[in-house]
């Protein structure tokens, strides 16, 4: 999940239609793992074809997608590459959490208990789900980009340049990479189920504007990125009892992680390291960002012959995103 730093910064609730018209760059594996986690039955059962391979990504990647796109948000989805040798440690307790809710919701189903939560919490990627999330994404005709290393600093620079207008991403790192505008609940807008509660939460588009946070703040891109260093992101575990308000308070008294850290007596390994992936980010230009024409066919196909999905509803949305296609060619055709 990156870095929290949810009690600090400004969400500001936007509608879909002030996006209409503007590219998005999405982090691909943060919203295969949202799909992956919501999109479940009652007893937390991921939705599957009749080979019991698993199909909720795909659900999500077709229709949330075509929703998307009908309101005129045009969507990149960027896919991490090779992540920092840094992230291992990440990445082995996420695989333990993960083998844990899936035990966990084991018992809960064998005890005829609720599991939900811990369905959610066990959901992986793994190499199929990656090939086909790509597949359908390339035959709906939107872009693909396979980032260097970490998708969302892929994203922050396509968005620095003014390619994108902005990332859509649940995590917080997306600031720390430099993303000038942040938008969340792009991919779950809605109503959803709290676990164990007969009660829902409404899921909404909300936007943050990184120089806007930080002029409110009172501090730099490089001071945000050290509150992230104390507070734990994905590099590095943190200081302890340290959370991002602490943090904030810690970095305006004394400007810099260093004089934190030398006041405090304590000490954060490979910090200037952590803070070289934020500031300097692993990212490539060779990227292209535009919608080219939907494979209807190959859409229809590969979800009802190949995934089991209802032919009839496939076959709707198919339309829907290549009317949306047809939309733009004829705004396009309007300039010439």
């Amino acid at each position: 999940m990156g870095v929290d730093l949810g009690d600090l910064v400004n969400k500001r609730k936007i509608e879909l239609i002030g996006l209409s018209g503007k590219w998005i760059a999405v982090d691909a594996f943060n919203t295969l793992y949202q799909f992956l986690s919501i999109i479940r039955q009652r007893d937390g059962t991921p939705l599957m074809d009749r080979s019991g391979r698993i199909t909720s990504h795909l659900s999500g990647l077709l229709y949330r997608t075509i929703n998307l796109a009908e309101a005129g948000v045009k969507i990149a989805f960027v896919f991490d590459g090779d992540p920092p040798h840094l992230k291992s440690e990440t990445l082995k307790e996420r695989s333990k959490v993960r083998a844990k809710a899936e035990a966990a919701w084991e018992e809960a189903k064998e005890k005829g208990e609720d599991g939900f939560k811990y369905a959610q919490s066990s959901s992986r990627l793994n190499r199929e789900i990656l090939d086909d999330s790509m597949r359908l994404i390339i035959a709906m005709g939107l872009p693909v980009i396979q980032a260097p290393s970490e998708g969302e600093a892929q994203a922050a620079y396509m968005a620095s340049k003014g390619d994108v207008f902005a990332i859509g991403s649940q995590d917080y790192d997306a600031l720390l990479f430099g993303a000038p505008r942040v938008v969340r609940n792009l991919a779950i807008t809605g109503k959803r189920k709290i676990p164990r509660k007969n009660a829902y939460v409404e899921a909404e588009p909300e936007m943050i504007i990184l120089d806007d946070e930080l002029s409110k703040m009172g501090i730099t891109r490089e001071q945000l990125v050290d509150i992230g260093i104390m507070c734990g992101t994905d590099f590095n575990p943190g200081l302890p009892r340290v959370g991002p308000k602490t943090a904030f308070k810690l970095i305006k008294e004394h400007g810099d992680l260093e004089s934190v850290l030398k006041d405090l007596g304590v000490k954060i390994e490979n910090y200037q390291e952590i803070r070289d992936i934020f500031l300097q980010p692993k990212a490539m230009d060779d990227y292209s960002i535009k919608m080219s024409k939907p494979n209807v066919d190959e859409i229809i196909a590969f979800l009802t012959q190949e995934r089991d999905f209802d032919r009839e509803r496939v076959e709707k949305a198919a339309r829907k995103i290549e009317e949306v296609y047809r939309r733009g060619q004829r705004t396009l055709d309007q300039w010439f």
